[in-house]
């Protein structure tokens, strides 16, 4: 390794982000998260949302909602830099969002989910991501009540990943249908 490489400081990388605008279809993008029980994987949602210019965090259920410091800890800000909002009952998100023309796409592995790769939305389509609790996943109701609904392919003998990783995963196959 040539000894001219050099590391970006933290004031370097925050100057550079500050000077990007996401594309449209991840500032019309919205996270939701439905019984999640993981403090960390809240914070860890917050934390990406904010990295791919996420529009806003819901959480509903019994998501834990900032503020709280097992959320903060692994957010690092992003609880205070993301907006989000918090109902107990899911079906006030589902009421608002789709008042605003968003689709929900229900992450899910289901006999009826098409495979992320082969899902690409149009550059205005407004959408909302939702992910259900770690081990149960999303409550049948609320996969009715879903537009579409997408999985990540996977090729292991482990049938799942955290949350928190396909919350990464997904929202970089958005950002990626868009990057020039």
């Amino acid at each position: 390794m040539s000894d001219k490489i050099r590391k970006k400081t933290t004031r370097e990388i925050y100057l550079a982000n500050s000077e990007r605008t996401p594309p449209q279809i991840m500032s019309n993008l919205i996270l939701w998260l439905h019984n999640v029980r993981s403090m960390h994987n809240v914070g860890s949602a917050f934390r990406t949302a904010d990295a791919f210019g996420v529009r806003s965090v819901l959480l509903s259920g019994y998501t834990p909602h900032p503020p709280r410091p097992e959320i903060a800890k692994t957010a690092l800000g992003a609880d205070e830099s993301v907006p989000w909002s918090h109902a107990y009952d899911p079906g006030e998100h589902l009421a608002r969002l789709r008042d605003d023309g968003y689709l929900i796409a229900g992450m899910e592995q289901t006999h009826h989910s098409r495979l992320l790769p082969d899902y690409r939305p149009g550059s205005d389509t407004s959408l909302c991501l939702l992910f259900g609790n770690e081990v149960t996943g999303i409550e049948p109701q609320w996969l009715d009540r879903c537009d579409l609904l997408l999985e990540i392919p996977q090729y292991g003998k482990k049938h799942s990943f955290n949350i928190s990783v396909s919350i990464g995963i997904t929202l970089y196959h958005f950002l990626a249908c868009r990057l020039p």
